[in-house]
This record gives structure tokens, sequence and C-alpha cells, in this order.
């Protein structure tokens, strides 16, 4: 029997309501499928801060290493200013694990509105590969007289030809290994970022040659924009730099139906690589069993999909789809028409039960 070692990090706010619904899930899909999951759960988020100080213990990513993936909550404390905890848990993680790839899958289940006028599942299914640790979050840049009338802001995007191509690389084989349309879009400024996009658009056609089965097509990222929303069924795989892909990823999340079922993943293809809800941490819910769980859910199931229990992750995802189509009324907390909890037990008894 196949164990996993899984560092769990329920983070802030509802977050450990959501994880908790998510590792339910995976036991039971677990049991069903014939492996074992070892969790470890770490307490790493707002609370351990305002009492140590300490955003991670100095041996954290060490200790990450040793595990194949880790599920996360949500990171975002009510009592923490903006960014210390998104940059020193969340960036760093990224960072310091490689994992350089952000994966969105963009789906509509059956049974959950989307804004689009006229688009339905069939029209909306696509995934955005965004390179994770380069750009304008590699955090190059500073201040020139700072609090001074005079004040100057840098921040630079840095795009080396080896994370650009080890990302499009991955793009080009995700889409071969997707096998639907066989479609990647590079998502850009060519006209006005001359420089990076340059580099990127170059890379893309070079390491293209190598993927002849695949089409290649580029959009400007006002473009994609556009396109996302008048017609969403023009893309398969659309590939892009950190921050475009930071932006278009939120865009994605609403026409899917919204950050309760918007799930990904942080890969790195060789480590350590971690699996998460898009949304927040939701603190005005917290403890009122009222959040919607099935983004973190969602992201269990890509995590056995990355570790390779694809039959596994193919079920849970079978068994949201059925609980959207049936019994979810609303993916908006407190609208669902169950409780927290009472989701889960929803897509266990479906996993379980099914075929």
């Amino acid at each position: 029997m196949k164990n996993y070692k899984i560092a769990v990090i329920p983070g802030d706010g509802a977050g450990p309501e959501m994880v908790r619904e998510g590792v339910k899930v995976l036991k039971a899909a677990a049991v069903k499928f014939g492996f074992s999951l070892n969790f470890t759960e770490l307490n790493y988020g707002g609370d351990r801060y305002l009492q140590t100080g300490e955003v991670l213990p100095a041996d954290a990513i060490e200790n990450l290493k040793q595990y194949q993936a880790i599920f996360l909550g949500a990171i975002g404390h009510p009592d923490v200013k903006p960014g210390i905890l998104e940059q020193g848990i969340l960036l760093y993680i990224r960072f310091a694990l490689d994992q350089y790839i952000n994966l969105r899958p963009v789906k509509l289940y059956p049974g959950i509105d989307t804004p689009l006028k006229d688009k339905g599942p069939e029209e909306i299914d696509f995934v955005v590969v965004r390179e994770n640790t380069e750009g304008l979050y590699a955090g190059s840049g500073g201040f020139l007289r700072k609090g001074t009338p005079y004040e100057v802001a840098v921040q630079e995007s840095v795009n080396t030809r080896m994370g650009v191509e080890r990302c499009l690389r991955y793009a080009f084989e995700y889409c071969r290994q997707r096998n639907q349309r066989k479609k990647l879009t590079l998502c850009g400024k060519t006209n006005v970022l001359t420089y990076a996009f340059d580099l990127w658009e170059r890379a893309f056609h070079e390491v293209g040659e190598e993927y002849p089965d695949i089409q290649k097509d580029y959009a400007h990222v006002d473009a994609i924009c556009m396109w996302m929303v008048k017609n969403p069924e023009d893309f398969d795989v659309i590939v892009t730099d950190n921050m475009f892909g930071d932006i278009i990823t939120d865009l994605g999340a609403m026409i899917q139906g919204g950050m309760g079922i918007a799930a990904g993943g942080n890969i790195n293809p060789a480590g350590t690589s971690m699996f998460e809800p898009i949304g927040g941490s939701a603190p005005k819910y917290t403890g009122t069993n009222s959040i919607n769980p099935l983004a973190s859910i969602c992201a269990g199931g890509m995590m056995l999909d990355h570790l390779g229990e694809r039959e596994a992750a193919a079920a849970i995802e079978k068994a949201v789809m059925t609980a959207c189509a049936k019994d979810i009324k609303s993916l908006s907390a407190g609208k669902m028409g169950y409780n927290t909890d009472e989701v889960g037990d929803l897509i266990v008894n479906y996993l379980t039960t099914s075929s």
C-alpha cells in the first residue's frame, strides 16, 4: 500500500473548518482506493505570529521538505497587518520550495451559476499555468527617500530564461497530457513590456518547436480578460507570468462560479507541492460552521492527482459535481442549504457509494 506524508496547514479564520472537511474527504478516498495518507498538522498562521512574533519557525522549510505535499487552508488574520503572513508564509514557502508552477483549473460544474450569459459547463473548461517564483513577485526593487515628498518606489519584474522556459515546458506537457483542444495560449503584453515578454515570446516559440502537436496562440493580457468573458470556450491551456496569472485566475474563479469552488496547486514537479482553496480566510465566518468547503475539497482532489492517485482524484471531482448538480443551493457561505460539515459528509457519501 502506498503511503503519502502530507503536511496540513489549517491557517487562519475559517481555514481550519475548510481543511477539516477536505481531510475528511481525503481519508474516505484513501480507504476506498487503497492507499494511506499520513497527515501532520502544523501551526503556521496568524495566531502563532501574534503569540510568538515569528511568522515561521527557523526549521520550517527543511521540515516541509520531508512531505510529499502540503494541504493548506487559508492565510490572513484580521489582527495582523496585510502582507506579513502572505509574504512570510505563502510566498516564502512557494519560493523556498521552488514551487515554480501555479496550476489553476477553471471549470464550471453543472448546477453552478456563472455570471456569463448563455455559457455553460461545455464552454468553461480551461487551465491557467502561471509562473510562480519570478516576475514582479520576486521582490526586486526598493525605496529611495522613503517618506519624503521626493520618494521613489521601484519594483522590478525578474524573468530568467531558465524560469520562463521551465514554466513553458510544463505548460506544453500539461496541454499534451490534458489532450483536449491541444491549444496553448501565451498571455503577455509584448507591445508595452517589450523586454520581459520578448523573452517569453521567443522562448514560447522555441520550446514550442518540440511540440508540433500543440497549437500555439498568443494574446495580450487585456484581450485575454475580454475573451475569457466573451468566449471562454476559445481557451484550453493559458500560460503566463506571475502577475498576469494572479489577475486572470481570479477572473477565472468568478466565471466558474466563485471563490467557493476554485482550487489551485503550487507545484514543484520534483519536490514538495502545496494545494489550497483560492479564497481567503473569511474571518467573519470563523467557527460558524457555515463556510463553503468545496474549494478545499477540490484542492485535495488536485493533490491526489498530483501524487498519481488519479482514480481517487477523479472520484472526488465526480462527487463534487454530483453534489453541485443535485444538492448545493449556492456557493456562498450560509446559503448552501447545508452546514460546512454536512457538505463534507455529502461529498463522502457520493464518493463512497459511487461505482
